[in-house]
């Protein structure tokens, strides 16, 4: 399960959106700027498709709740969303001008449409971006659809199939037989980005970490900002956290000698 995207600073330490805490704002050119120079080596941001077919960093499907625009950004060409501020005071960036920007930075993107699948892709490939870029979505089809298309060359999360599929394996594997022994739905992808709960329900616990290990998987948590919480996955042995605290995250991990 090997990829380049797999071979930067461990563990893995995501500032998420960007650097945005203090008065920041998410998803912008500023923030991802920001976010190296604090020395910050992988980021998490998030893709749309404009109406032209430019992939676009956004979160929101909108532009209402972060922008001075609104509208949704599906039916938006880039021309309009070049003069939109995010915060009132920064561009809302595009796919290709933050991975040029920022060449040595290693960045999970979040697919936020079937729409994104792609345009992200063509900037990929008109880049070479393949060994720093993972590719993530909920919707288990638009990550079939970038894998065919892309082949290994492309790292990839699981998505919401996959990640219930890794969830019941480790609740089989803490099982005696011939209970462990009984099928659960595959899972695919180099790594694993999941929620620590999801309602009432604890999807990252040792086993799941212990399970995905022994499928050569790494286990990334979003989204962490409390220290306590940061410093149980790390002893739980969690690859990676993204947090909107990169500050404090920074912080905990300068503590335990693990800030690359």
């Amino acid at each position: 399960m090997g990829h380049p995207y797999l071979d930067g600073p461990y563990p893995r330490a995501y500032a998420h959106r960007g650097w945005h805490t203090g008065g920041g704002h998410e998803n912008t050119m500023a923030g991802f700027t920001r976010a190296v120079d604090e020395g910050f080596s992988y980021l998490e941001f998030d893709v749309h498709a404009s109406a032209d077919g430019v992939a676009v960093v956004h979160h929101d499907p909108t532009l209402d709740r972060t922008t001075d625009g609104s509208g949704r950004i599906a039916l938006l060409h880039s021309g309009a969303l070049a003069g939109v501020r995010v915060g009132g005071s920064e561009p809302v960036p595009l796919l290709a001008d933050v991975l040029t920007a920022l060449p040595e930075v290693r960045a999970t993107i979040e697919l936020k449409s079937a729409a994104a699948v792609d345009v992200t892709l063509a900037v990929l490939e008109r880049l070479d971006a393949w060994p720093r870029v993972c590719l993530g979505a909920y919707d288990e089809r638009w990550l079939h659809r970038a894998r065919r298309a892309a082949g290994p060359r492309l790292c990839t999360s699981m998505g919401q199939t996959a990640a219930l599929g890794l969830r019941t394996r480790a609740w089989l594997d803490a099982l005696p037989p011939p209970l462990s022994a009984l099928p659960a739905l595959p899972f695919t992808g180099q790594l694993a980005q999941l929620p620590r709960r999801f309602g009432p329900l604890t999807v990252v616990d040792e086993q799941l970490v212990r399970t995905a290990h022994a499928a050569g998987r790494e286990v990334h948590v979003w989204t962490v900002d409390d220290p306590a919480e940061m410093t149980e996955l790390l002893d739980m042995g969690v690859d990676g956290i993204l947090s909107d605290r990169p500050d404090l995250l920074r912080t905990v991990l300068q503590g335990r000698d693990a800030w690359a």
